[in-house]
């Protein structure tokens, strides 16, 4: 059985395999870890690739809507995935990292209360969630945005991480100035030294 797992989360029109290789990246530092990247569960309907929700006429109005109507397909696959591993009981010993879309379910994953896991990590994301927030405030966030972002402003990574602190949490951020919406070699390590110290807990 692994001593932890980290959960990687892709963004929209990808797939995990897109994902998979940052665990590959992060398994010489985090020995005994295992890696799971699955596939969101529905097709993305503007070209390859998938979703964990719908992009179609999304606006900042109803994305908070989109992100609660998604939680439900989204909790069926980590509940799989944790069975898959063995670790439905051990969620001080799962990480979430997430990228773009993967970013916002990994952090309402959290800030809903429903998966208090040892930590979450979001790339070039933002908190969408719908409120009200239940935080489970004893697991610690670090969000990584490229400030050339032309997809994700870097701000939303700002503006979660204030609402994040005001909700409790443990937060860290880093903003990389040339980096656009993509996870750099720096984001990357920065990232897997995080998640090396959420699991070490």
């Amino acid at each position: 059985m692994a001593k932890g797992l980290i959960i990687l989360l892709h963004g929209v029109g990808s797939s995990g395999e897109d994902l998979i290789g940052l665990g590959e990246h992060w398994a010489d530092t985090l020995t005994g870890t295992a890696f799971a990247a699955p596939d969101a569960p529905f097709a993305f309907e503007h070209g390859p690739g998938c979703q964990w929700f719908s992009m179609s006429g999304v606006t900042p109005a109803n994305r908070a809507e989109r992100v609660g109507g998604a939680r439900e397909a989204f909790d069926e696959r980590l509940i799989a995935i944790l069975a898959a591993h063995q670790m439905q009981d051990r969620l001080e010993s799962v990480v979430l990292a997430g990228f773009s879309q993967g970013s916002i379910m990994a952090l309402d994953a959290v800030v809903s209360g429903r998966w208090p896991v040892a930590g979450v990590v979001a790339f070039s994301g933002r908190l969408a969630s719908p409120r009200p927030y239940a935080m489970a405030t004893k697991t610690p966030v670090m969000l990584i945005h490229g400030m050339a972002d032309s997809v994700i402003p870097w701000s939303e990574s700002e503006t979660a991480a204030r609402q994040l602190l005001e909700l409790g949490a443990t937060v860290s951020t880093q903003f990389d100035a040339s980096v656009g919406h993509t996870i750099s070699a720096q984001g990357a390590r920065s990232a897997g030294e995080f998640i090396g110290k959420c699991l070490a807990q």
